[in-house]
């Protein structure tokens, strides 16, 4: 909680789909919590293979659509 609240954490991905997104994300909320991985930045993610959200990530998911 401590990592949440100085903001060292900002977002989460569900390691089954391979989808990050913001912490805040509904979508997210729903997501099992043993499939859940915390990241530092959005560029953690995708260097570990996570595509955007295209709920919360929009402008993140078109450009991932677009390049891939």
């Amino acid at each position: 909680m401590r990592r949440l609240r100085h903001r060292e954490i900002m977002a989460a991905g569900n390691t089954s789909s391979h989808i990050y997104g913001r912490l805040d994300c509904v979508f997210g909320k729903r997501m099992n919590k043993g499939n859940r991985i915390f990241f530092k930045s959005f560029q953690q993610a995708i260097d570990q293979g996570f595509r955007p959200c295209g709920h919360c990530l929009k402008d993140h998911y078109r450009h991932y659509k677009n390049n891939h």
